[in-house]
């Protein structure tokens, strides 16, 4: 391999970034005691802890970029938005509408008093923990082709004509992600009560923490099929929230994470459909 190819500066980069995204988590998690439990801040102090580590390693990417390329301010005529949104408007929009959803689902956990949104916060932080390892597997089909090292491994198939490796790498991809999810679902069922100890004592959040169980484990399938699939975000956002406005009031946290394994199982569909 040699040293200027692009899989060996995309290895590079991805090493930069991942030193970068650890320093930053090491920094946090040395704050976050300091500030809540020494200068007795508490969640105020874990916010600082959060803010100051994502400033952080802002700085040192900007530092980093700043030693190989001229940075300057442009002026906002010369930032071509249109230009951006076109290219980039799709992801944007399934950002927002995942974005959206979920914070949706916070607000209508808090509206359900303290003891529902403690347990929905552990339930969603466990659902997002193990979701992005199946999101993680799914961009192994982006990884750069041997035969073309500027193009993606599905892209450079597409590209060529290949609609049979396509189609293989598609299947292949699809497969994976459900036996994962299928493996995650298992392990979380077993383990979930015991998992959800690590965050607190309390025997009333654990006792609501176990209502959400099925919800957690039983959609990890589905996630892993929406995010091999990485479907059309902007109609299964809106009909997931618009069911989350009325479902908690009916049937309280259920009806929150009922809303999230619909989200994630319109997102599954529309990907099927495209």
């Amino acid at each position: 391999m040699k040293l200027g190819s692009f899989p060996f500066l995309l290895f590079l980069f991805h090493l930069l970034l991942l030193l970068l995204l650890g320093l930053s988590n090491l920094s946090a998690l040395f704050l976050f005691p300091v500030l809540m439990h020494y200068y007795h801040l508490g969640v105020t102090g874990a916010a600082i802890s959060t803010v100051v580590s994502q400033y952080l390693v802002c700085f040192l990417m900007i530092w980093n970029l700043n030693k190989r390329t001229i940075l300057s301010f442009l002026s906002i005529k010369g930032l071509h938005f249109g230009g951006y949104l076109k290219s980039g408007g799709f992801l944007l929009g399934r950002t927002l509408a995942a974005v959206l959803t979920i914070t949706l689902s916070t607000s209508m956990a808090a509206h359900q008093g303290a003891l529902a949104m403690a347990a929905h916060q552990i339930c969603l932080q466990v659902w997002l923990s193990v979701s992005l390892l199946v999101d993680a597997q799914a961009a192994s089909c982006q990884a750069p082709s041997l035969f073309n090292h500027n193009l993606p491994l599905l892209l450079s198939s597409a590209a060529k004509g290949d609609h049979s490796r396509v189609k293989e790498i598609a299947l292949c991809s699809l497969k994976t992600g459900l036996i994962t999810g299928i493996c995650l679902a298992i392990i979380l069922g077993v383990s979930f009560s015991s998992v959800a100890t690590l965050f607190t004592k309390d025997v009333e959040v654990l006792a609501t923490v176990r209502s959400g169980l099925l919800f957690v484990s039983g959609s990890q399938p589905i996630n892993a099929l929406a995010y091999i699939f990485d479907g059309l975000h902007y109609v299964a956002g809106a009909v997931s929230s618009a069911f989350m406005l009325y479902a908690p009031s009916i049937v309280g946290l259920s009806g929150v994470w009922s809303a999230l394994t619909l989200f994630m199982g319109m997102r599954t569909v529309a990907g099927y459909m495209r």
